[in-house]
């Protein structure tokens, strides 16, 4: 299993197997994002286009998610889906 240093967690943790897009972005996603963040990511990701009524032909639309994309793989503040509460997973 590959390995890679998570930039979210600042620790290392299970690689992603191969890029999530082509080109620049998708290589430094696939270099230093763990699966975990990825897929958290991810569902972070439906939950904002659902809860805010992002149209994905918008551009504008697609700016703020790589803006949110990168603060939320940063470790950064980024925006929550309003009135979305984690499930408790005990």
């Amino acid at each position: 299993m590959t390995t890679v240093l998570c930039k979210k967690y600042n620790k290392e943790l299970p690689a992603l197997t191969s890029a999530p897009f082509p080109g620049p972005a998708g290589e430094d996603i696939l270099n230093s994002v763990s699966k975990q963040a990825w897929d958290e990511w991810t569902e972070h990701q439906t939950r904002l286009i659902n809860e805010k009524h992002l149209n994905m032909m918008d551009l504008e639309a697609r700016k703020y998610l790589v803006a949110q994309r990168t603060k939320f793989l940063s470790g950064e503040d980024f925006d929550k889906a309003d009135g979305y509460v984690p499930e408790n997973k005990e």
